[in-house]
């Protein structure tokens, strides 16, 4: 490791191959807690390149627990955090609002490293119990139309670095590869990033997929729709810069997407907004995002449509009821 980071400090870079096999001892244990924050420090100073973040792509997804859910048709929503913002659980709202219009949706999520509450957080807080059995999982997707994997159960390696991840507390090269490491490995991707420089290089990583994916980053910083402002939006089709307006839909304050200061106010705000009590803020940022998802997971609506849908679903109470139905099936 020595020698690696003396490379990285000279400010050259790792091939595809190098990098994915660094991660690999990482996640086995090869090097000593200094030695991996060191590396992680690294690209807290400079920029990953698209070489670098596709190798430790490959590498975690060599290591991690692949379920059996029987289909990759279903949907991820997932930011990558990072972005400072500390609002509320917005792509996991999103998520049961996906599910709730009859979508299938394979959520990916963690605790929470640079804010207060991830989505794991907020699940486990309102009685939802993690696990990596396939049955369960696929028992989950079949009946409530969404299951949520919790990346530690699935990524073993990561036990080696989630404690320097706690412990330096600001975003890390991981969180830039979250939403690129579902073990469900789904063919439909909306995924939130936090600068417009990620963004370019998962549209490159992502346009060699070959799954329908919908890349978001708004203008103000935010890694998914924030109605603050302009985002941007790219698909397999280009891209494009959208207002709030462009969605048929008010501009709000960053104020006004400010989770809980506790996972318990997170929960509260979680619950409001699943029970149409929330702010108009929240429930159109979370309309917003889930009519984006509905967008990527169905080729055959309009973006107007999939809002619409995605409307129906929260003011009726599905993503509700489906959220209900999840924690039944515990």
């Amino acid at each position: 490791m020595k020698q690696i980071l003396q490379q990285l400090i000279e400010h050259k870079t790792l091939s595809k191959d190098f990098a994915k096999q660094v991660l690999i001892n990482i996640g086995k244990g090869q090097y000593n807690t200094s030695q991996m924050a060191a590396f992680m420090t690294v690209y807290l100073m400079r920029a990953i390149t698209v070489q670098e973040l596709e190798g430790f792509r490959e590498a975690m997804l060599e290591l991690c627990l692949l379920p059996d859910l029987g289909t990759d048709q279903v949907i991820d929503l997932c930011g990558t955090g990072g972005d400072g913002k500390d609002t509320f659980n917005i792509s996991t709202l999103s998520s049961f609002v996906v599910a709730g219009a009859g979508y299938k949706v394979a959520k990916h999520g963690n605790n929470g490293v640079s804010s207060i509450c991830g989505s794991s957080n907020v699940m486990a807080h309102l009685g939802y119990t993690f696990t990596n059995d396939s049955a369960v999982l696929r028992n989950q997707l079949e009946k409530a139309n969404i299951c949520f994997m919790h990346a530690p159960l699935f990524h073993p390696a990561m036990k080696e670095i989630a404690p320097i991840r706690k412990e330096l507390g600001v975003k890390t090269f991981f969180n830039m590869l979250g939403p690129m490491i579902n073990p469900a490995l789904p063919h439909f991707q909306l995924v939130g990033v936090f600068s417009l420089e990620l963004l370019r290089l998962y549209n490159y990583l992502y346009q060699k997929t070959g799954k329908r994916f919908v890349l978001l980053h708004a203008l103000d910083g935010y890694d998914e729709i924030s109605l603050t402002g302009p985002f941007k939006m790219i698909t397999p089709q280009g891209e494009q810069v959208l207002t709030p307006a462009d969605l048929g839909l008010p501009t709000y304050r960053e104020e006004d997407l400010v989770g809980g200061e506790t996972v318990e106010e997170s929960a509260a705000i979680f619950r409001n907004v699943l029970q149409g009590q929330g702010t108009a803020a929240q429930q159109d940022v979370v309309i917003a995002n889930a009519g984006l998802g509905i967008f990527c997971a169905d080729e055959s609506l309009t973006l107007a449509q999939s809002l619409e849908k995605a409307r129906y679903s929260l003011e009726n109470g599905l993503a509700l009821k489906t959220f209900q139905q999840l924690l039944s099936l515990n």
